[in-house]
């Protein structure tokens, strides 16, 4: 029993030490804080139960971290200690009532504690010698860390607060010595990420690592480059008559300058203490930086002083951890999970873990890029992470886990679900499935169908198109067209206030009925945007249209016919083609006509008011819509325009217009306003 447990400890200790320097001194961690909790936890427990195996060198006898190599080391006058972590309210229960014994406190007696969110970045110690910063440190192994002053300086605040100061404001001691976190916020940890992405490098798994990785630069320029913050949390002055409560301390910290975080709180007893605790659970994802917890300190310094700490931790405070918003598993297999409006999202399906207060078996990787970007593959260990209640993301992959057994994914060229064709259009960083009866975005497919640019199906949005997928009503676009006014009337859709079901009845029906008989004559751009093609969109529609008057000429066009298309070209040319080959993109067009379709034939305007101009519309119109005054516009020639730029003939300025028309007038543009466009329309040419 004895053999095995000394085995299992040499185990332990040795895979912590492997993820304590992986994660302090190359700031690329190989656990999550999770699994190292859990394996730290069951160190403990097995030398508490086997204390003839406790050895001093123990990862639970010291403070993780240690100096690294290039920094001048700098010892602290005080140790730099870790915290004890408590991960329910049943353990902050044992941690008040040790502090009510060891105190000699009755047990209905509340102690006073400050509560401050658990900070995830790197701790630091600033000295300042007659008010002025003398060095800076980081924590390293809590008896010696690294001499970093010259980037400390560098270093901002939180918010609008300073951030490590050069000198105290006011009155300051001697010798004051501050402790805080140096950390990276969410938005600038994305930025950071961004920058990396597009250069090709490696990313960095989570804010904390990125803010370790930017201090610790033996240049201190690359460091300023960092947009770093530092948040102080504790005081002490030697030689000089004390506080009487940390609380005091975060006054003073505040009143020479520092950034102090405002979400701390004082609180009496532990009722007090876990109320805050639910509540910042709550509000934490909401924070501009990463928290993953909440430290519990006594308030009073007489009562810190008389509790003391064991070899690694203050008996005066604790750590409580929020369930984990990261995790390690193991991907099982990686598929493409086909959305609403077919975009195909690779997805990792992993072993099963707790993450976030919830069992996760699965975690997106966003896209093709994303996942050749972070390399990862089928069998592969992953750091996956959840914040809030987004979606589980895949961080990276750890790849001095690997085996050689892993394999990369490779994309579908046919969709998953349908079999149509999957296209990655240019530009984007998406693949698409081609079908227009593709089952997983059908309902997607019908809304954009009968929306009032397109079909203009009045009445029918996403939840009744919800229900007649969910009910089996309608498998494509052309089932809309048969169903029987009593389905209709009878099918149950959610309201979007209350949730609740209810029926469609006999008004909506008749008004959705006689709006899809209307669409049987719309014109045949309305179709065409309508169908979603791929690169289709309004005006290419309209340009498609207006070239080839019917729906016959349009599905019998050759590529190079397309490619006589204006604004049309060959990638764009090639995907209208593909997708009108499709097998079941054809069968729906043809049962679309079979249903009664009949698409009005339009022919390109010749000698139009607006013919061959190019216009811009910005601002409110009173008596048009943006999308009428669109259409009068193309309906005579014309093309209408997002930007404005020297190719533009005219600008119609509406109420409250913006920037285009003041780029009109800097690019001297003709401008009209909504009256004389309407008189154009009516008269003549612009």
């Amino acid at each position: 029993m004895a053999e095995g447990a000394a085995k299992r400890i040499d185990d332990l200790r040795a895979r912590i030490r492997e993820a304590d320097r992986a994660y302090y001194l190359l700031d690329s961690p190989v656990l999550s804080d999770a699994e190292y909790d859990r394996l730290m936890r069951e160190l403990l427990a097995l030398e508490e139960a086997h204390p003839a195996l406790a050895t001093k060198d123990s990862p639970t006898r010291r403070v993780s971290g240690e100096a690294a190599e290039g920094f001048t080391k700098v010892a602290h006058r005080e140790p730099m200690l870790s915290l004890a972590n408590v991960v329910s309210d049943g353990e902050l229960d044992e941690f008040d009532a040790r502090v009510h014994r060891l105190l000699d406190l009755p047990p209905d007696a509340p102690v006073e504690y400050v509560c401050e969110p658990k900070l995830d970045g790197l701790a630091v110690e600033l000295v300042y010698l007659e008010g002025a910063l003398a060095e800076g440190s980081t924590r390293g192994d809590g008896a010696v860390g690294e001499e970093v002053t010259a980037n400390l300086r560098t270093v901002g605040g939180l918010g609008a607060n300073a951030g490590v100061l050069a000198r105290l404001r006011g009155r300051s001691p001697a010798r004051l010595e501050v402790r805080g976190e140096v950390l990276l916020q969410k938005e600038h940890f994305e930025a950071m990420n961004r920058v990396l992405a597009r250069q090709e490098k490696p990313l960095f798994a989570n804010p904390r690592n990125a803010a370790a990785g930017s201090l610790r630069q033996l240049d201190w320029r690359v460091t300023a480059t960092r947009p770093l913050s530092f948040v102080a949390y504790e005081a002490l002055r030697p030689g000089e008559p004390g506080w009487t409560t940390h609380w005091a301390k975060l006054e003073a910290l505040a009143a020479w300058g520092f950034a102090v975080n405002p979400e701390n709180r004082l609180c009496r007893g532990m009722a007090e203490v876990k109320r805050w605790k639910d509540e910042m659970a709550e509000r934490r994802f909401a924070l501009p930086y990463d928290t993953d917890g909440l430290v519990v300190k006594v308030n009073g310094l007489d009562e810190q002083r008389r509790l003391g700490a064991a070899s690694k931790f203050p008996r005066w405070a604790a750590a409580f951890k929020y369930p984990p918003q990261e995790e390690t598993t193991r991907v099982e297999r990686i598929w493409a999970s086909v959305g609403r409006t077919g975009v195909l999202t690779p997805v990792a399906e992993v072993t099963p873990v707790r993450l976030g207060g919830a069992t996760v078996s699965r975690a997106t990787l966003h896209n093709e890029d994303e996942l050749r970007r972070k390399d990862v593959r089928i069998g592969d260990v992953v750091l996956i992470r959840r914040a809030g209640e987004v979606i589980p993301e895949v961080v990276k992959p750890i790849p001095e886990r690997r085996t050689g057994a892993e394999r990369e994914f490779v994309f579908p060229s046919r969709c998953p679900v349908c079999g149509a064709r999957v296209v990655r259009e240019e530009g984007e960083k998406v693949h698409r499935c081609t079908g227009a009866a593709c089952p997983a975005q059908l309902v997607g497919r019908l809304t954009h169908f009968a929306q009032r640019r397109a079909l203009d199906v009045d009445g029918l949005g996403e939840a009744v198109a919800a229900a007649l997928v969910a009910n089996g009503h309608v498998h494509d676009f052309a089932d809309l067209y048969a169903l029987p006014a009593a389905t209709w009337e009878e099918m149950e859709i959610a309201e979007t206030k209350t949730g609740s079901a209810v029926k469609l009845g006999v008004p909506r029906t008749r008004r959705i009925r006689e709006a899809l008989e209307r669409s049987k004559v719309a014109t045949l751009r309305r179709l065409l945007f309508g169908l979603g093609i791929p690169q289709v969109g309004e005006a290419t529609a309209a340009t498609l249209a207006r070239h080839f008057g019917t729906l016959e000429r349009f599905l019998s066009a050759s590529e190079d016919d397309l490619l006589g298309v204006r604004d049309v070209g060959p990638e764009t040319a090639g995907e209208i083609r593909a997708w009108i080959d499709e097998p079941q993109n054809r069968r729906v067009v043809d049962r679309l006509v079979e249903a009664g379709l009949r698409p009005a034939a339009e022919q390109a305007p010749r000698g139009g008011a607006f013919a061959g101009k190019t216009v811009v519309l910005t601002g409110g119109l009173v008596k048009l819509s943006r999308d009428e005054a669109k259409a009068e516009v193309e309906r005579r020639g014309g093309k209408v325009s997002g930007s404005v730029s020297r190719k533009t003939d005219l600008v119609v300025e509406g109420e409250d217009a913006g920037s285009k028309a003041e780029k009109a007038r800097e690019l001297g543009v003709k401008i009209v306003g909504e009256e004389e466009f309407l008189r154009m329309l009516g008269e003549g040419a612009p």
